[in-house]
């Protein structure tokens, strides 16, 4: 079944306007009385197609259910910034295991610093956006602009369980209490981890460093690693 997402849901007045409205009538050819799901503020609305115009799609709500793909946990990747092709990679597959945001960090030892990064981000949602449509996800993760490092940080600590995976060593998930807490923080490094002091710094600010082990991940493939684990012992995967 075709699935679209709206920032809200008018129950009384449903309808698709803009691009999604002209893909579901030219492109698929949609008629009425066939059947799509609208996906808005982590619901699931079953509809029925009730009348196509050019520029508009009007639909009956036929039922609706809180989206099963979307975890009990409302987790937010920070990540440090490495090369574009690696982002997108992380973007693409974080939000299919369940990331409700990502928040792209530039850090001491980050190779690649964008100058022209705002430019990117349209593509960047794009694929947050076609992510969560093949994932079944109920809300759009957003790619937000790049921060530094202590403004990640700030942001983190007002979460319930703040996590910095650190090479260098720290606790494992086994030993993290995430018991009853909903939102989660996670800070990853690029591709030539972190700098000392900014783990130090971290620390300091009450986040909690988490070892992955003595195999050492690429920037692409830790966040996939420790995202999964997460989403396990919340029991969410």
């Amino acid at each position: 079944m075709p699935r679209f997402f709206l920032e809200k849901m008018n129950t009384e007045t449903p309808v698709i306007t803009g691009s999604d409205a002209r893909h579901i009538g030219f492109s698929l050819r949609m008629k009425p009385g066939e059947l799509l799901t609208v996906c808005a503020e982590g619901r699931d609305y079953k509809c029925s197609i009730n009348k196509i115009t050019e520029d508009a799609v009007f639909l009956d709500i036929l039922e609706s259910s809180l989206c099963a793909a979307e975890p009990s946990i409302e987790l937010t990747l920070y990540q440090a910034v490495p090369k574009l092709d690696k982002l997108e990679t992380i973007i693409q597959k974080s939000v299919e295991l369940g990331a409700s945001r990502i928040v792209p960090v530039l850090t001491r030892r980050c190779i690649s610093r964008p100058k022209d990064f705002a430019k990117k981000l349209e593509r960047l949602n794009k694929i947050a956006l076609e992510a969560a449509k093949q994932s079944g996800r109920g809300i759009i993760p957003e790619v937000m602009p790049i921060i530094d490092f202590k403004t990640a940080v700030s942001q983190m600590s007002e979460t319930e369980c703040p996590i910095m995976l650190y090479e260098e060593g720290g606790m494992r998930f086994s030993e993290l209490k995430t018991e009853g807490k909903k939102s989660f923080s996670l800070l990853i490094g690029s591709e030539g981890g972190f700098d000392p002091e900014e783990a130090e710094y971290a620390e300091k600010a009450g986040i909690n460093t988490v070892w992955l082990g003595e195999r050492i991940l690429r920037c692409e493939t830790a966040p996939l690693t420790a995202i999964s684990i997460l989403m396990f012992i919340t029991k969410n995967l």
